[in-house]
């Protein structure tokens, strides 16, 4: 366990986790972004943004966010990529999130994970979690040394988490449900010998008894089956990411963060910000302006003040 504690933990990098570490570090406080990829979430998909205030010109999504990354740590924020949450206390004073290598310590926590999750869609998905099927690679990863596993996506961090599969791994099918993948030709982990891309397939069902023995697939020529080992999971969605979290937060029916006006939930010194509260209107602006809320709300609370402090500045 780090013996650091934060005044701000941030859980995700988008536009609400950077935007509230941008408001957290500006006033002083001790703060850390815990981000999975700058590649896994909503903004960094998106092609062209022309409709966020001050943009003298379009930026792509990646650009826009490497703007706000940049702008965070000009003020002190700390930043941990490849950092994979498996857990958190928030019940404490000082709370707790657990990562595969470090536990951080916080007197406030912002939970801004976004909503790219997904339900179990694949046939025996479900059934075969934790028994070959996976989403994380970093965590799994050395569990399949030596085997044939498959990674299903085709945006960067699915590449980005063959590459890290690779290096235990013997074969790692990339299988792609598009005809071209998200990144550039030349993306280095494409080199790897060992890696095999698979383009325009879905995988149909995932086979085995007592773990995964095959898969399923459907193409444009026709059905096959391979066997596998380890199937891998990075095809997106829109289902808020909150897994992690194991009911230490109140959600809604439908599996969102449920806070108040100031991104407060129902646990002292735990925010929410950005798509996994499931805002009606999934912009970069409103995430980054719920950012900004969640972090005047953690300053408010660390220092027990009865309104949030007002940064005429801002």
């Amino acid at each position: 366990m780090s013996e650091t504690i934060y005044d701000v933990i941030i859980i995700g990098g988008g536009p609400a986790g950077h935007s509230a570490a941008l408001y957290a570090s500006r006033a002083k406080m001790k703060t850390i972004i815990l981000d999975k990829s700058k590649t896994a979430g909503a903004l960094a998909y998106a092609s062209l943004i022309e409709n966020y205030p001050g943009l003298e010109k379009p930026l792509t999504g990646k650009e826009l966010l490497e703007v706000m990354h940049k702008q965070a740590l000009s003020f002190g924020a700390e930043y941990k990529e490849d950092v994979q949450v498996i857990g958190a206390f928030l019940g404490e004073a000082i709370k707790q999130v657990f990562t595969m290598d470090a536990t951080y310590q916080g007197k406030t926590v912002i939970i801004a994970t976004g909503s790219m999750g997904r339900k179990a869609s694949i046939k025996g998905e479900e059934a075969f979690l934790g028994r070959g099927v996976s989403y994380c690679a970093i965590c799994d990863a050395a569990f399949f040394k030596g085997k044939a596993v498959c990674v299903l996506g085709n945006s960067e961090e699915a590449v980005k988490e063959a590459g890290v599969l690779a290096r235990f791994a013997e074969t790692v099918y990339l299988i792609s449900p598009t005809p071209k993948l998200k990144v550039e030709d030349d993306y280095p982990a494409l080199a790897i010998p060992n890696i095999k891309v698979l383009l325009g397939k879905t995988v149909s069902e995932i086979v085995g008894s007592e773990a995964v023995e095959k898969i399923l697939m459907k193409g444009a020529d026709g059905e096959s089956e391979l066997a596998l080992d380890g199937v891998f999971v990075y095809l997106s969605g829109s289902k808020p990411i909150v897994d992690f979290l194991q009911g230490a937060v109140e959600l809604s029916e439908e599996g969102c963060i449920i806070t108040n006006a100031a991104m407060e939930t129902n646990v002292p010194g735990v925010l929410a910000a950005g798509d996994v509260v499931c805002t009606e209107a999934r912009q970069v602006i409103v995430a980054a302006a719920q950012g900004a809320l969640a972090a005047l709300a953690a300053e408010k609370h660390i220092f027990g003040r009865k309104k949030a402090k007002v940064d005429w500045h801002g």
